[in-house]
């Protein structure tokens, strides 16, 4: 467990609508794909993508792309990371935390496939393992509709 993070429903309504729309409405890529917040708490996030005809891949039908799961999860854990930075700086208010993201950036990315991404809708959860002054660690999980595991990752990303 991460230190001087908050307890579980503790960030303000205000950050978490500022949150949500920076995620889901201000970055272009997460709105082509739908990738839509259901969760978001101190120490883990969780988002959904649902299966629609423009995020299959080209030479498989019915299946979801694999630079939208590796995109997805990229997201996913950057918003962990920022939710983390978030909780570390309650002193501050809503607005100020969500300043804080400008800076926000991918160093490295690990995908595994595990199993073809086919279903109606798909769940993303992320979590941060580290968070420093400069990076941040993460590892996200990629699941069907039945909660079996799809793809999973690990990133860094730069706080600073």
């Amino acid at each position: 467990m991460m230190k001087n993070i908050v307890p579980i429903g503790e960030f303000e309504p205000e950050f978490i609508t500022g949150l949500k729309a920076i995620f889901e409405e201000k970055i272009p890529f997460n709105r082509v794909i739908g990738l839509k917040i259901t969760s978001l708490r101190p120490e883990q996030i969780a988002a959904r993508i649902d299966m629609k005809p423009e995020l299959v891949g080209h030479y498989a039908h019915n299946r979801l792309h694999g630079g939208v799961i590796s995109a997805g999860l990229d997201s996913v854990g950057g918003l962990a990371v920022m939710a983390a930075i978030g909780a570390r700086h309650m002193d501050e208010s809503p607005a100020q935390r969500l300043q804080r993201f400008g800076k926000l950036g991918t160093i490295d990315l690990r995908i595994d496939y595990l199993r073809p991404g086919i279903g109606e809708h798909f769940e993303l959860r992320a979590q941060v393992m580290r968070l420093g002054s400069r990076v941040a660690s993460t590892r996200m999980e990629f699941l069907a509709a039945d909660g079996k595991l799809l793809s999973s990752g690990t990133a860094a990303y730069i706080v600073s």
